[in-house]
């Protein structure tokens, strides 16, 4: 029977090692924490530069927005059903003038949540919407980001609810779906609806006509 071999551990350099390992890790730990720390403030910045140009992309006439904050009752109590999906909304001026409001919803579509965000004058007309992000199937419900989609909702009274139709000629109160995504189409729709059911509440508050 062969003799075993006794293996010596040398505990000196295990715990040196360990300690070396500690303080790398440490080290890149507060550096991380570091780096967030001081780049936080320019994202939130960045995110919030890129949200108040969506907003003015879809209410060109505002050249400054007011949040909501009382946002979750509001949803509540305008389109009860649709609450959950009614994320934010900012009133718009221009200069001292109520120029409308834009809301911000998230329906689910057909890859997950699509962020939609709409908006309306003062005078209840859609003056546009925007997609914010969506993870809908590449050249089907992803078409919903292109203009040639986007560009049926405005002009639409803002008081009459939007109905998707497949094919043939839309109605005022209607808008024709993309081809193979009758669900991303019926999506941003339900958003846009729910956006109209704030709208009036926000208006009714604020006198808009």
């Amino acid at each position: 029977m062969a003799n075993k071999e006794k293996i010596s551990i040398d505990w000196k350099n295990v715990i040196k090692l360990a300690v070396i390992l500690f303080v790398i890790t440490a080290i890149a730990s507060l550096c991380l924490a570091m780096t967030n720390y001081v780049t936080s403030d320019v994202i939130d910045q960045r995110n919030e530069q890129a949200n108040t140009e969506a907003r003015q992309a879809v209410l060109p006439d505002a050249d400054k927005f007011e949040t909501v904050e009382n946002i979750e009752a509001v949803a509540a109590a305008a389109a009860p059903n649709e609450a959950s999906i009614i994320k934010e909304a900012y009133i718009g001026y221009k200069g001292s003038e109520l120029a409308g409001y834009t809301i911000k919803t998230a329906p689910s579509g057909y890859g997950g949540e699509v962020e939609v965000l709409t908006g309306i004058d003062a005078k209840g007309k859609i003056t546009g919407i925007t997609i914010l992000s969506q993870n809908e199937t590449p050249g089907l419900g992803a078409k919903s980001t292109e203009p040639a989609f986007q560009e049926q909702f405005k002009g639409k009274d803002a008081k009459k609810e939007i109905a998707v139709i497949k094919s043939g000629e839309a109605s005022d109160s209607q808008i024709t779906a993309i081809t193979g995504a009758t669900i991303t189409s019926k999506a941003v729709t339900t958003g846009v609806n729910a956006s109209e059911k704030v709208y009036e509440a926000l208006a009714r508050e604020g006198g808009a006509q």
